[in-house]
């Protein structure tokens, strides 16, 4: 009831769903309280987080124990297209309000039941949460330092990819199913075996009996070659190198000026995991490190070589890249720096056509200017 519920019907409303958020009577979703800051306990309003994944839905308040609460949510169901709950198994069907009870009022309804571990499981009855279910999937195992320790991650894998996101992926196909005339039907969401199915990478390492590729360091998507792995810069921050594609390691070593290098790629028979890869590992680390991560974004951002910085969440905030009014500023500055610069004045003169300002701070081949360390 934290992250996906919330989240799933929060995209339906971000598609235009009117969205109805049933809690609890008295102090109501606990989420409301959760993380909330001081000064949001001050003002006695939600915190962030309830306001974030409950934007843009209605509220009301049922209390499901009671008979005339019942009685509501029936009334509600019979109108209704979808309902999504996240109780553990069985909790709707002992209030009474389960699948079977609404689906008789309303044959067309979709009921989506997200949970831990599924209706049906083993470990139906089980609570648990986000990193629970990674940890039973075998994917927190994958997100592994180098010495092999799980790293406990900050984003919420099996409840925003497994949970909400599949959550909304079936309800839309339901939904499609009964604007074609067919009845409605009960999606079982669970958390667990949704990220189990996503940890596609470590499936075909499984099927292809490749022990080492599972191994932190040993695969190609997990720092066993040098185009994609991550490297510390001078100043502690960290650069992003994809460079999957022989392409694009080509132009990022042409760009840093090595290449020698262009040839030592996994595309071209360089062993994944082995002694060249982990040399070369190396030696690329040492360039990088020899320089601030502004050096390299200034360098490399206008190259498509795929290689990014790695930014905090404050900095992503103010990117360009997400943030509209950051945009605008940018492109207006890079619009009227284009109208000033004389070969644009002497074009404009001539009656050539101007350069699309939508486009202008991307095709100049300037890098952004973001983040403290500018």
């Amino acid at each position: 009831m934290l992250l996906p519920g919330p989240v799933a019907t929060l995209r339906l409303a971000e598609m235009g769903a009117d969205v109805l958020k049933i809690e609890p009577p008295g102090a109501g979703d606990a989420a409301r309280a959760m993380m909330q800051s001081s000064a949001d306990e001050v003002a006695t309003r939600p915190g962030a987080f309830y306001r974030l994944v409950n934007h843009g839905k209605r509220e009301t308040r049922i209390d499901l124990k009671s008979q005339s609460g019942r009685n509501v949510l029936l009334a509600l169901a019979r109108e209704a297209d979808v309902l999504v709950e996240s109780f553990r198994p069985g909790v709707m069907t002992r209030l009474g309000v389960g699948y079977e009870t609404l689906s008789q009022i309303n044959p067309k309804l979709v009921y989506c039941a997200i949970s831990g571990y599924g209706a049906d499981s083993p470990f139906a009855d089980r609570a648990g949460h986000d990193l629970n279910y990674i940890g039973y999937s075998g994917v927190l195992d994958q997100l592994a330092a180098r010495d092999g320790t799980p790293v406990l991650p900050n984003f919420q894998i099996a409840d925003l990819l497994g949970g909400a996101l599949s959550a909304v992926t079936q309800i839309l196909a339901a939904l499609w199913q009964v604007a074609r005339g067919g009845a409605g039907r009960f999606i079982d969401i669970s958390m667990a075996h949704a990220a189990y199915a996503y940890n596609v990478v470590a499936k075909v390492a499984l099927a292809n009996d490749d022990a080492a590729a599972l191994q932190p360091g040993g695969g190609l998507l997990n720092g066993g070659v040098p185009c994609y792995n991550l490297y510390r810069t001078q100043d502690g921050r960290w650069l992003a190198v994809g460079a999957l594609e022989l392409k694009f390691w080509q132009a990022f070593c042409k760009a840093l000026g090595r290449e020698e290098w262009a040839e030592r790629h996994w595309s071209l028979g360089q062993a994944i995991g082995g002694t060249d890869a982990a040399g070369l590992i190396r030696e690329l680390a040492a360039v990088i490190a020899a320089e601030p991560l502004q050096t390299w974004i200034d360098l490399l951002e206008p190259i498509d070589c795929c290689v990014t910085p790695v930014l905090t969440a404050g900095e992503a905030s103010r990117h360009p890249l997400f943030n509209p009014d950051v945009l605008q500023e940018a492109l207006a500055e890079n619009t009227a720096e284009q109208a000033n610069h004389p070969v644009a004045q002497d074009a404009a003169a001539q009656g050539a056509p101007r350069v699309n300002p939508q486009m202008g701070a991307f095709s100049s081949g300037k890098p952004f200017s973001y983040g403290p360390w500018n």
